[in-house]
């Protein structure tokens, strides 16, 4: 089994600053793909940002310039860098991790919302204008 803690979110203004952090425990190596989605109720998940075993990163367009994702596989764990807050970037924000990471027809950023098997119980990020 594969266990996810995410922490970090909470309520900032729009321009500042938060960073997300996700402790993977379990039956997990530093081959795993490891990503952000988020989601907001009664909408679709949206991948966020997505790092593979070689440090390969890819990031929703949205977030680009302004996320950034990084791994620490010495510490198991995963974060996420959030600068300059938009009040859209509000969610419940979500650690993911996936053995496979390719999905035929999917990039790892449109696979880690949908495909990736295992996540964590979310982490809220709220940002007001």
């Amino acid at each position: 089994q594969v266990q996810l803690v995410e922490s970090g979110g909470g309520s900032v203004q729009a321009g500042g600053s938060l960073r997300l952090s996700c402790v993977a425990s379990g039956d997990i190596d530093s081959t795993y793909y490891m990503g952000w989605f988020r989601q907001v109720v009664d909408y679709a998940r949206e991948g966020v940002a997505v790092i593979d075993s070689d440090g390969k990163i890819d990031y929703a367009d949205s977030v680009k310039g302004r996320f950034s994702i990084s791994r620490d596989n010495a510490k198991n764990t995963l974060y996420l860098q959030m600068n300059n807050l938009k009040p859209e970037d509000t969610a419940m924000y979500y650690c993911a991790a996936d053995s496979v990471g390719k999905h035929p027809g999917m990039t790892p950023i449109q696979a880690v919302g949908v495909m990736f098997p295992h996540w964590g119980q979310g982490t809220q990020v709220t940002v007001s204008s």
